[in-house]
């Protein structure tokens, strides 16, 4: 059987104030819970730690070597929750952060100095996966997810969503030509993702009569694809083709004239959820709320609608 920290205080106040009344007092026990604490205790150890008699406790040789090392660990206790204690005040500690590549570049990235000045205690770690990643298995704290929650095993707050938009590059629209309609998207290179399937369904709504009304998206059919959006990024930047990207992405091309939003008239309100996810058992720690309410407040800056 394993010995408690309460059975150690209750040892460790008995010496101090020299009896089991004055001990039970200190600790806001009973006489005789504190009898039995000590009886446990000592049944444990298989050995005497006090002598007791009418008129006083006195410590065996035994009681004397076990009584620094219970002062020991009881102060070790004291500090760590010390330590908790502050945290709670000034956050600190290693975070791991995950999220899509895109969302780390454009997003994160530009807010790291205001959060170091904020907690210069946290050490960040940020890890880049356009798959979706175990979080446990890789050891993360805190993941970002854009788009639709499948894990039921997970707690989320909502960030804001971001727009979908198409976009070319200049170069690429004086070459090919600018699309005046949906179905002129089949005279050009349309670039999408490898997978999921789901992001190569562009929120379109067509000029065409015979069009079903509900059907608000087109599904195109990439000449090129790759698995990351950073990629097609730089794709469309570089003139390769049109393609579909979120709002927080293409702020800064769209502002620098790299990128040029194409068939707006044609392209329905559609925006991708952000959400911030960590795992039900995994209690929250400052250095982790500290971040979700950093980057809560922030959101709207980095061209993402705020969650209402």
């Amino acid at each position: 059987m394993k010995t408690t920290i309460e059975e150690f205080q209750a040892f460790v106040a008995v010496v101090d104030t020299g009896s089991l009344t004055a001990a039970a007092q200190q600790l806001g026990q009973t006489t005789s819970g504190i009898s039995r604490a000590l009886s446990r205790l000592e049944h444990k150890l298989a050995t005497t730690l006090l002598r007791r008699t009418t008129r006083k406790l006195e410590l065996t040789e035994e009681g004397h070597v076990f009584l620094e090392r219970a002062r020991q660990i009881l102060d070790a206790v004291e500090d760590a929750e010390e330590q908790m204690a502050s945290r709670r005040e000034r956050p600190a500690g290693r975070l791991r952060v995950d999220a899509a590549s895109p969302f780390v570049l454009h997003v994160i990235v530009p807010l790291i100095g205001q959060f170091r000045d904020l907690y210069p205690d946290i050490t960040l770690e940020l890890s880049s996966n356009d798959q979706v990643t175990d979080l446990i298995e890789q050891r993360t704290d805190l993941a970002i997810r854009i788009g639709g929650l499948r894990d039921s095993t997970l707690h989320a707050r909502s960030l804001g969503s971001s727009a979908l938009r198409l976009y070319a590059s200049p170069e690429y629209l004086m070459r090919r030509g600018n699309p005046e309609s949906v179905e002129d998207l089949s005279n050009h290179a349309l670039l999408g993702f490898t997978q999921p399937e789901s992001l190569n369904h562009w929120p379109l709504a067509s000029d065409n009569a015979s069009s079903s009304a509900e059907t608000p998206y087109g599904t195109i059919a990439p000449v090129i694809r790759a698995s990351s959006g950073e990629t097609l990024r730089q794709l469309a930047i570089t003139g390769n083709g049109i393609v579909c990207l979120a709002d927080f992405m293409t702020q800064a091309d769209v502002a620098a004239g790299r990128l040029v939003q194409v068939l707006r008239h044609a392209t329905r309100d559609a925006r991708q959820p952000i959400h911030a996810v960590y795992y039900r058992n995994t209690p929250l720690g400052a250095r982790i709320l500290a971040f979700l309410d950093f980057l809560t407040e922030r959101m709207e800056g980095a061209t993402v609608e705020p969650s209402r």
